[in-house]
């Protein structure tokens, strides 16, 4: 639910790096939760590989918004270049209220307009560290469930195989003995020294 929340308020921003990101963190979630429901512990193991993916990411995103190792946050690195849009809490945060003023005088940008944003209770930058941070929060809390839960198959595992004594076919062996006991039997019924044997303990 968080990943789907952090994706639409990307798609408003126009965020490609990021949308592409969560999506592939969608995927990987689902296929988590089937391996969980199904007993798939390599599935399990894929999610568990991805968080670490996962969390990488997020510290990138918020060293970018912090600008950190000469990251800035407002380059156009996360649109791929291909847009100058920013993040949608850049002009719809709580308070944030939006202006367009009008630039028809000045030469080259008629038709244009220059926006500003006024009254932000908090600057977008930190609305988006905090969502990076929740995150990995939850990505760290899914990383100790998957190991949990892989152990557990593990250990479910390790246990039917030593009660089934290692053998895939335990019930052929098991009625594999009355079987040629049952063939003795009849063999020693029917050839002429089961019958002489039989006369003899009769006598």
């Amino acid at each position: 639910l968080a990943a789907l929340e952090r994706q639409v308020f990307d798609f408003l921003g126009y965020q490609w790096a990021p949308i592409l990101a969560n999506f592939l963190h969608i995927i990987i979630v689902i296929l988590g939760l089937f391996g969980t429901i199904q007993y798939r512990p390599r599935y399990i193991v894929v999610y568990a590989i991805w968080t670490a993916v996962w969390v990488t990411w997020n510290i990138f995103i918020i060293c970018f918004y912090l600008e950190v190792g000469g990251l800035s946050k407002d380059s156009e690195l996360l649109t791929f270049n291909i847009s100058r849009h920013q993040s949608w809490w850049s002009e719809n945060g709580p308070g944030c209220v939006r202006k367009e003023a009008s630039m028809s005088g000045i030469k080259g940008l008629d038709n244009h307009s220059y926006i500003s944003v006024i009254g932000c209770a908090l600057e977008y930058r930190y609305i988006e560290v905090m969502h990076s941070s929740f995150q990995i929060l939850i990505a760290l809390v899914g990383f100790v469930y998957a190991c949990y839960v892989v152990s557990v198959f593990t250990e479910e595992e390790d246990s039917f195989d030593f009660i089934g004594g290692f053998d895939p076919f335990p019930l052929y062996h098991v009625n594999e003995k009355p079987t040629n006991l049952l063939f003795k039997q009849t063999y020693l019924l029917i050839s002429p020294t089961g019958f002489s044997g039989m006369e003899g303990m009769n006598k």
